[in-house]
Order: C-alpha cells, then structure tokens, then sequence
C-alpha cells in the first residue's frame, strides 16, 4: 500500500459513492410505486426519509459526515437503508492496532484517516423476498489507501434460481477485471459471512473484498465501481420476481428467525459496525443495518 494526498481521487470516489446512492434511492422508490397488485399492494408505496448524519472528532470540531437514508412499512421494504458518508480525523487506540495488525504501514506514528462509502440493507415485507446486503468503500491513511466492500443474499426461504442470477450477475460485473477475481471474492464472502456460534452462513454468500490496493487506484476503483454497479440488476430481478407470492403465518416465523442471525452477525462481527461505533459515527446510522423486528427460537 502506498499513499499521497490524493484530494482528486477522494473526490472522486465520494462523488461516485454519493451518485450510486441517488441511482439506488431512485430504483427501489420506482419499486414501491409498481407493486399495483398483490400482498400490501393498497398501501401508499414506500419512500425514503432523509437525514443528514455527522461525525465529531475528539476536538469537537466537524469530522464529515453523510446522509441516511431509510425507508420503512412500504409495500415491498419492510426496512431499507441506503447510507453514504465521507468521513475524517484521528484512529483511537484499538482502531490502530487493529490496522496495525492487518498490516497497514505507518497507522500506529500518524492515526489520521478519511473514508468514504455506501452501505445498504434490505429487509423485506414478503418472505419470499430475500433480504440483501451491499457496501463499498474506500479508505486512506497518509501512507495507505485501500478499497473494500461486496454484496451479499440473505433469504429466509431458498430459491436455487435466485442465488444463481445474483452470483452471475456479480461474476459477469467482475469477470473484465480479471477472471480469477470472482471466485476469489466469493471465497473471501463465504468465510468473512459466516457465523461462527451458530456454525453457519448467514445467507447464501456473494462476494467481498477488503484492503484491495494494487497500487493502481484507477483500476481498483474500477473494480469497486463495477461492483457497486453489480447490485441493482443482480438484485431487483429476484424482489421483482418473488413480492407478488403469497405467505403465511410460518413463511413469517421463519423469516423472523433469520433476521436473528442477522442482527447476530452484523452485532457480533461485522468488521463495518465495529469501525462505525468506535470512530464515533451517528450510531443510528451504524445500526441502520438491523431488522425492524426479528425473533429467537
């Protein structure tokens, strides 16, 4: 990893992030408004409320900040968060030593650091509907700049079909960057998403990456924007598909025992949660990523 300045890409890459929220925002309204027949289909269709979000350094003075997005009770979404922030300042101590620890030059003599990213989940009304996933990200210090991120599906109720169009999608976004890149990423997904308590996988996998810097930023920003563009046709075709079935009662049941190991997760491990709370990010906007209700057996 090496690292300069880099004001122009940072901007860059906060512009793109910040744009494929707007893209994402738009699709899943356009969505709500569609849903004309079916379960929930007499309800206003869903719409995000918007809140600025902001950070504060350890001085008290501004540190960035973003914008959360969140929809809830809409015809399709039963919860959605679509967040994007830019934010800066100084790592604490364990922030450092966990960078340290992976690797990344220089963090423990200079914490300063600037990230910025897009993160977004999914939890839907129907059942059927798998519950989704995506982030990415990209991360500087003054002597390392990285990208991170991936996607990932989490039904309640499997359907073969569905997994196999959201894995193509993805692999055809990052096949142009290089054919061993896909099954890379999704070995990387199967093991950074799994629940080591319960001795399982939260969902049906994707893929992820983390601290991705060949030291060409154009081409790994490239790949972070393929796949981020990945999303969208990779996902709306299985909501599209499955949010006119109808469920039951044990449909629902089931899918409030999954949502647990969800939360589980993302309270637990989620390397994302764990940055946010300890940088001192707007905590309802860490949290975004829970589910609006969820049950234990």
């Amino acid at each position: 990893m090496t690292s300069t300045i880099m004001t122009n890409e940072k901007a860059e890459a906060a512009a793109w992030f910040r744009s494929l929220r707007d893209e994402i925002v738009a699709a899943f309204e356009a969505l709500e408004d569609s849903q004309s027949e079916g379960p929930l289909s007499e309800r206003a269709p869903g719409r995000f409320e918007v809140t600025p979000t902001s950070r504060s350094g350890d001085d008290g003075e501004d540190a960035g900040g973003g914008l959360m997005s969140v929809m809830r009770g809409g015809r399709v979404f039963e919860k959605v968060g679509v967040n994007v922030s830019t934010v800066h300042g100084r790592l604490g101590q364990a922030a450092q030593a966990s960078m340290a620890a992976r690797g990344v030059p220089g963090i423990e003599e200079d914490a300063r650091f600037w990230a910025s990213g897009i993160s977004l989940v999914a939890h839907m009304q129907n059942p059927h509907v798998p519950a989704v996933h995506m982030n990415t990200r990209m991360f500087w210090t003054p002597k390392a700049w990285w990208f991170g991120g991936g996607a990932d599906l989490n039904p309640c109720i499997e359907y073969a079909e569905d997994t196999a169009h959201f894995h193509d999608t993805l692999k055809r976004h990052l096949d142009p960057h290089g054919a061993d890149l896909y099954p890379a990423l999704k070995s990387w997904a199967d093991e950074y998403f799994y629940i080591p308590h319960r001795k399982r996988a939260r969902g049906v996998g994707g893929v992820f990456m983390d601290d991705r810097c060949t030291d060409d930023w154009r081409a790994d920003f490239a790949l972070t924007q393929d796949m981020g563009r990945g999303f969208l046709p990779a996902f709306l075709p299985l909501a599209d598909r499955r949010r006119g079935m109808a469920w039951d009662e044990a449909d629902k049941e089931t899918q409030l025992l999954h949502r647990g190991l969800y939360a589980e997760y993302n309270l637990v491990y989620d390397r994302g949660t764990k940055f946010g709370l300890a940088t001192g990010h707007d905590p309802d906007a860490v949290l975004m990523s829970l589910p609006p209700l969820a049950k234990w057996a």
